[in-house]
């Protein structure tokens, strides 16, 4: 496992799309098989009608490849990147904010150990040696490090494999993976050929947070802070509309069809989130200090497993509320 996996796009460039100028279309990136209320409002149109810009949709299928685009200026806006990419490009230089607590998970997100192994969470010593995939730089890859921490297994003794967790979940069905972590429908499929080590809640008691961020380049925010605050007021209020369960038969065929899942999985999948109000984001658990105090964890984490050179000595310029802060509370 290389530090260039890690930064190499992270790297690539500090400055991105966003100069002071009038947008009248923007890129926005997204993931697949990852199903949420704000998908709604993509498919028909209502982000649009709100900022009076032209969007492009573009599905990444991890946050590092999220944190690549925007430095090469080809995204200007990444819904639900997960906090260790976002932790990862920003500790290499890359000048990312924070702008929303996209969604928080902790069920949704895992590693899996193929079943012939036996191994449970009152065995995991037993995974030293075998070959895991896993998305570097990733949520999943956090997890996998802290979850191996706390079991005390030596990651040094095992092979790891920088995997996207759909092509994880396949090498995983043909057996050539002894562990494997990911998210989303990857998941679900990696659950068919084994078990996870901790559920999400004893992931949470170990400290385990698992949740993403809406996330841009910092010159592209500033230029354009009403439209960035236009594009989050129409995804609060898709998350307030999911909760409230009064519009499930109307949104949840349109989400699931832009996640292209099927309903089932996509309603299971969306049972596993939580997304928090504007007036939670604000405060004090997440963007009002908890979330910051998380990203400087997470950076200690890979600055120890060697995965990253630095991390910054603090994150709270990384996290812009400005925008949020102007969206009314629902």
């Amino acid at each position: 496992m290389t530090k260039s996996l890690l930064i190499g796009a992270a790297m690539a460039a500090a400055l991105s799309a966003g100069a002071a100028r009038a947008m009248d279309e923007i890129t926005v990136g997204y993931f697949l098989e990852w199903p949420m209320p704000f998908q709604y409002a993509k498919a028909t149109g209502l982000y649009e009608e709100e900022m009076g810009v032209k969007i492009n949709w573009v599905s990444f299928d991890a946050g590092t490849a999220m944190s690549a685009a925007m430095a090469a200026g080809d995204v200007q806006l990444s819904v639900s990147q997960g906090v260790p990419p976002f932790v990862v490009a920003t500790s290499a230089g890359q000048d990312l904010q924070a702008l929303d607590v996209a969604v928080s998970y902790a069920e949704n997100d895992n590693c899996v150990v193929a079943e012939a192994l036996e191994i449970d969470k009152d065995s995991a010593k037993e995974l030293e040696g075998k070959r895991v995939g896993v998305p570097i730089g990733t949520a999943a890859h956090y997890g996998f490090l802290k979850q191996m921490e706390h079991f005390g297994v030596d990651i040094s003794t095992m092979e790891i494999v920088d995997m996207a967790p759909a092509d994880g979940a396949a090498a995983f069905a043909q057996g050539s993976l002894d562990m494997v972590c990911g998210w989303g429908g990857a998941l679900r499929r990696m659950k068919e050929h084994g078990n996870v080590l901790l559920t999400g809640a004893e992931k949470e008691e170990l400290g385990i947070l698992v949740f993403d961020v809406t996330s841009g380049p910092a010159d592209f925010v500033a230029a354009n802070p009403e439209l960035v605050a236009g594009f989050l007021k129409v995804t609060a209020e898709m998350n307030e509309m999911w909760k409230s369960g009064e519009h499930e038969a109307e949104m949840l065929p349109v989400i699931a069809q832009d996640a292209g899942m099927e309903e089932q999985a996509t309603a299971e999948t969306l049972a596993t989130f939580e997304f928090p109000s504007v007036e939670e984001q604000l405060g004090p658990k997440w963007l009002g200090g908890g979330a910051q105090d998380f990203m400087k964890g997470v950076a200690q984490v890979f600055l120890d497993s060697g995965n990253i050179d630095a991390a910054l000595p603090s994150y709270a310029d990384r996290v812009n509320t400005g925008p949020l802060g102007s969206v009314p509370s629902m």
